[in-house]
Protein backbone atom coordinates (compact mmCIF):
# COMPACT_ATOMS: atom_id res chain seq x y z
CA UNK A 1 0.00 0.00 0.00
CA UNK A 2 1.07 3.51 -0.93
CA UNK A 3 1.93 5.64 2.05
CA UNK A 4 2.76 8.98 0.06
CA UNK A 5 -1.05 10.62 0.31
CA UNK A 6 -2.51 8.31 2.96
CA UNK A 7 -3.67 9.41 6.46
CA UNK A 8 -2.54 7.39 9.20
CA UNK A 9 -3.85 7.64 12.80
CA UNK A 10 -1.39 7.22 15.47
CA UNK A 11 -2.34 6.24 19.11
CA UNK A 12 0.19 7.56 21.86
CA UNK A 13 2.12 9.05 18.38
CA UNK A 14 3.89 12.40 21.04
CA UNK A 15 6.17 10.15 22.29
CA UNK A 16 8.57 7.02 22.62
CA UNK A 17 7.47 4.43 19.60
CA UNK A 18 4.38 6.48 18.51
CA UNK A 19 6.61 9.75 17.77
CA UNK A 20 9.20 7.84 15.78
CA UNK A 21 6.62 6.10 14.16
CA UNK A 22 4.85 9.84 13.23
CA UNK A 23 8.14 11.55 12.02
CA UNK A 24 8.56 8.63 9.33
CA UNK A 25 5.27 8.63 8.00
CA UNK A 26 4.89 12.22 7.67
CA UNK A 27 8.79 12.03 6.07
CA UNK A 28 7.25 8.67 3.72
CA UNK A 29 4.28 11.67 2.46
CA UNK A 30 1.44 10.67 4.93
CA UNK A 31 -0.50 12.70 6.77
CA UNK A 32 -0.83 11.75 10.53
CA UNK A 33 -3.46 12.35 13.71
CA UNK A 34 -1.58 12.26 16.80
CA UNK A 35 -3.89 10.98 19.22
CA UNK A 36 -2.20 10.95 22.72
CA UNK A 37 -3.26 12.15 26.14
CA UNK A 38 0.12 14.08 25.98
CA UNK A 39 -1.84 17.33 24.06
CA UNK A 40 1.07 19.61 24.40
CA UNK A 41 3.67 17.19 23.46
CA UNK A 42 1.15 16.40 20.66
CA UNK A 43 1.05 20.08 19.86
CA UNK A 44 4.93 20.43 19.97
CA UNK A 45 5.14 17.88 17.40
CA UNK A 46 2.66 19.39 14.80
CA UNK A 47 4.09 22.52 15.38
CA UNK A 48 7.52 21.04 14.41
CA UNK A 49 6.48 18.52 11.30
CA UNK A 50 4.16 21.11 9.56
CA UNK A 51 0.48 21.00 8.37
CA UNK A 52 0.42 17.21 7.47
CA UNK A 53 0.03 16.24 11.19
CA UNK A 54 -2.94 17.11 13.56
CA UNK A 55 -2.78 16.66 17.47
CA UNK A 56 -5.79 15.20 18.98
CA UNK A 57 -6.19 14.46 22.75
CA UNK A 58 -7.15 11.22 22.92
CA UNK A 59 -8.03 8.43 25.73
CA UNK A 60 -7.87 5.20 23.70
CA UNK A 61 -10.47 3.65 26.39
CA UNK A 62 -13.06 6.17 24.98
CA UNK A 63 -15.26 5.11 22.06
CA UNK A 64 -16.23 9.27 21.78
CA UNK A 65 -12.60 10.19 22.13
CA UNK A 66 -11.68 7.68 19.53
CA UNK A 67 -14.23 8.42 17.60
CA UNK A 68 -13.39 12.14 17.44
CA UNK A 69 -9.60 11.26 16.49
CA UNK A 70 -10.95 9.81 13.42
CA UNK A 71 -13.10 12.51 12.36
CA UNK A 72 -10.33 14.17 12.57
CA UNK A 73 -7.88 11.81 10.09
CA UNK A 74 -11.35 12.21 8.16
CA UNK A 75 -10.75 16.04 7.39
CA UNK A 76 -7.32 15.14 6.29
CA UNK A 77 -8.29 12.45 3.86
CA UNK A 78 -8.84 8.79 3.65
CA UNK A 79 -7.79 6.80 6.97
CA UNK A 80 -5.76 4.77 5.52
CA UNK A 81 -2.96 3.64 8.14
CA UNK A 82 -3.73 2.97 12.14
CA UNK A 83 -0.82 2.65 14.66
CA UNK A 84 -1.93 1.41 17.72
CA UNK A 85 1.50 2.33 20.18
CA UNK A 86 0.14 4.44 23.52
CA UNK A 87 1.11 3.09 26.85
CA UNK A 88 0.72 3.90 30.29
CA UNK A 89 2.59 3.78 33.67
CA UNK A 90 2.73 0.33 35.55
CA UNK A 91 5.26 -0.96 38.16
CA UNK A 92 5.89 -4.68 38.55
CA UNK A 93 3.91 -6.63 40.91
CA UNK A 94 3.49 -10.02 42.05
CA UNK A 95 0.23 -11.69 41.73
CA UNK A 96 0.64 -12.44 45.97
CA UNK A 97 3.17 -10.48 47.56
CA UNK A 98 5.26 -11.96 50.17
CA UNK A 99 3.42 -10.49 53.07
CA UNK A 100 0.18 -12.35 51.23
CA UNK A 101 -1.12 -9.55 49.90
CA UNK A 102 -3.15 -10.16 46.91
CA UNK A 103 -2.38 -7.80 43.45
CA UNK A 104 -4.89 -5.57 43.36
CA UNK A 105 -8.12 -6.22 41.09
CA UNK A 106 -8.48 -2.46 39.81
CA UNK A 107 -4.57 -2.42 38.71
CA UNK A 108 -5.44 -5.18 36.73
CA UNK A 109 -8.32 -4.03 34.82
CA UNK A 110 -6.96 -0.54 34.29
CA UNK A 111 -3.87 -2.18 32.79
CA UNK A 112 -5.88 -4.79 30.26
CA UNK A 113 -8.31 -1.92 30.08
CA UNK A 114 -5.46 0.15 28.25
CA UNK A 115 -3.46 -2.24 26.66
CA UNK A 116 -6.27 -4.50 25.42
CA UNK A 117 -8.92 -2.57 25.45
CA UNK A 118 -7.79 0.49 24.14
CA UNK A 119 -6.44 -1.34 20.52
CA UNK A 120 -9.32 -3.24 20.27
CA UNK A 121 -10.97 0.11 20.34
CA UNK A 122 -9.20 1.91 18.22
CA UNK A 123 -8.86 -0.73 15.68
CA UNK A 124 -12.77 -1.41 15.42
CA UNK A 125 -13.17 1.96 14.76
CA UNK A 126 -10.32 2.70 12.65
CA UNK A 127 -11.17 0.17 10.81
CA UNK A 128 -14.89 0.70 9.85
CA UNK A 129 -14.07 4.18 8.52
CA UNK A 130 -11.68 2.28 6.03
CA UNK A 131 -14.14 0.28 5.07
CA UNK A 132 -16.06 2.93 4.00
CA UNK A 133 -13.23 4.13 1.24
CA UNK A 134 -12.59 2.46 -2.19
CA UNK A 135 -10.22 0.12 -2.35
CA UNK A 136 -6.73 0.48 -4.39
CA UNK A 137 -5.80 -1.48 -7.51
CA UNK A 138 -4.93 -4.83 -4.88
CA UNK A 139 -7.93 -4.29 -2.84
CA UNK A 140 -6.68 -2.55 0.22
CA UNK A 141 -8.59 -0.71 1.92
CA UNK A 142 -5.56 -0.14 5.39
CA UNK A 143 -3.96 -1.52 7.40
CA UNK A 144 -3.97 -1.67 11.57
CA UNK A 145 -0.89 -2.58 13.38
CA UNK A 146 -1.26 -3.45 16.82
CA UNK A 147 1.70 -3.33 19.57
CA UNK A 148 2.37 -6.21 21.49
CA UNK A 149 5.51 -7.29 23.51
CA UNK A 150 7.79 -9.94 24.30
CA UNK A 151 6.44 -10.00 27.10
CA UNK A 152 2.91 -11.63 25.71
CA UNK A 153 5.04 -14.83 25.43
CA UNK A 154 7.64 -14.44 28.35
CA UNK A 155 6.30 -12.40 30.93
CA UNK A 156 8.44 -11.81 33.82
CA UNK A 157 8.07 -11.69 37.33
CA UNK A 158 6.04 -8.46 38.49
CA UNK A 159 4.29 -8.57 34.93
CA UNK A 160 1.27 -10.66 35.01
CA UNK A 161 -0.74 -7.31 34.10
CA UNK A 162 1.16 -6.08 31.19
CA UNK A 163 1.54 -10.11 29.83
CA UNK A 164 -2.03 -10.60 30.03
CA UNK A 165 -2.65 -7.54 28.32
CA UNK A 166 0.00 -8.06 25.45
CA UNK A 167 -0.87 -11.51 24.97
CA UNK A 168 -4.92 -10.43 24.42
CA UNK A 169 -3.22 -7.99 21.89
CA UNK A 170 -1.54 -11.03 20.11
CA UNK A 171 -4.83 -13.17 20.07
CA UNK A 172 -6.54 -10.44 18.76
CA UNK A 173 -4.65 -10.58 15.50
CA UNK A 174 -5.43 -13.29 13.35
CA UNK A 175 -8.83 -12.77 14.38
CA UNK A 176 -9.28 -10.10 13.67
CA UNK A 177 -7.16 -9.96 10.01
CA UNK A 178 -9.60 -13.05 9.20
CA UNK A 179 -12.69 -10.35 10.34
CA UNK A 180 -11.31 -7.75 7.78
CA UNK A 181 -10.06 -9.95 4.57
CA UNK A 182 -13.32 -9.25 3.08
CA UNK A 183 -12.90 -5.63 3.47
CA UNK A 184 -9.66 -5.84 2.13
CA UNK A 185 -8.16 -4.17 5.85
CA UNK A 186 -5.06 -5.96 7.17
CA UNK A 187 -4.00 -6.26 10.48
CA UNK A 188 -0.23 -7.04 11.69
CA UNK A 189 0.85 -7.21 15.40
CA UNK A 190 4.71 -6.00 16.66
CA UNK A 191 6.34 -7.50 19.59
CA UNK A 192 8.97 -5.36 20.70
CA UNK A 193 11.97 -6.04 22.91
CA UNK A 194 13.51 -3.41 24.85
CA UNK A 195 13.21 -0.51 23.26
CA UNK A 196 14.60 2.46 24.90
CA UNK A 197 12.29 5.45 25.63
CA UNK A 198 12.14 8.66 27.48
CA UNK A 199 9.62 6.05 29.77
CA UNK A 200 12.45 4.75 31.21
CA UNK A 201 13.07 7.55 32.88
CA UNK A 202 16.99 7.50 32.90
CA UNK A 203 19.57 8.41 30.56
CA UNK A 204 19.89 6.14 26.93
CA UNK A 205 23.84 5.58 28.54
CA UNK A 206 22.42 4.12 31.66
CA UNK A 207 19.77 2.48 30.53
CA UNK A 208 22.07 0.54 28.19
CA UNK A 209 24.20 -0.38 30.53
CA UNK A 210 21.53 -2.24 32.46
CA UNK A 211 19.69 -3.64 29.74
CA UNK A 212 21.72 -4.55 26.67
CA UNK A 213 23.94 -7.02 28.06
CA UNK A 214 20.45 -9.28 27.94
CA UNK A 215 20.19 -8.84 23.97
CA UNK A 216 21.99 -11.35 21.81
CA UNK A 217 22.91 -9.28 18.80
CA UNK A 218 22.67 -6.20 17.98
CA UNK A 219 23.90 -5.74 21.90
CA UNK A 220 22.15 -2.79 22.58
CA UNK A 221 18.20 -2.11 23.47
CA UNK A 222 15.94 -1.09 20.43
CA UNK A 223 15.61 1.97 19.13
CA UNK A 224 12.23 3.43 18.07
CA UNK A 225 13.22 4.43 14.57
CA UNK A 226 13.52 0.25 13.86
CA UNK A 227 10.24 0.02 15.17
CA UNK A 228 8.95 2.83 13.00
CA UNK A 229 10.88 1.49 9.85
CA UNK A 230 9.20 -2.05 10.41
CA UNK A 231 5.75 -0.53 10.26
CA UNK A 232 6.45 1.49 6.94
CA UNK A 233 7.58 -1.67 5.85
CA UNK A 234 4.42 -3.76 7.25
CA UNK A 235 2.19 -0.19 5.16
CA UNK A 236 3.81 -0.66 2.14
CA UNK A 237 4.12 -4.84 1.87
CA UNK A 238 0.59 -6.07 1.34
CA UNK A 239 1.43 -10.04 1.61
CA UNK A 240 1.83 -9.10 5.51
CA UNK A 241 -1.18 -9.97 7.36
CA UNK A 242 -2.25 -11.79 10.40
CA UNK A 243 1.19 -12.18 12.10
CA UNK A 244 3.11 -11.13 14.76
CA UNK A 245 6.77 -10.17 14.48
CA UNK A 246 9.09 -10.18 17.35
CA UNK A 247 11.17 -7.28 17.05
CA UNK A 248 13.68 -8.23 19.68
CA UNK A 249 17.50 -8.57 18.81
CA UNK A 250 16.60 -12.42 19.55
CA UNK A 251 15.96 -11.63 23.39
CA UNK A 252 13.97 -13.98 25.19
CA UNK A 253 13.06 -12.82 28.27
CA UNK A 254 14.10 -14.56 31.63
CA UNK A 255 11.78 -14.91 34.97
CA UNK A 256 13.48 -11.41 35.84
Amino acid sequence: MEIRGAVALVTGGAGGLGEATVRRLVSAGASVVVADLAADKAKELAAELGDRVVPVPADVTSEESVLAAVAAARELGDLRIAVTAHGAPSERQRLVSREGAPLGLESFRRTVDVYLTGSYNVMRLAAAEMSRHEPGESGARGVVINTASIAAFEGQIGQIQYAAAKSGVVGMGIVAARDLAPLGIRVMTIAPGTFYTPAFGVPEEEAQQKWAGRVPFPKRMGRVDEYARLVQNIVENDYLNGEVIRLDGAQRFGPK
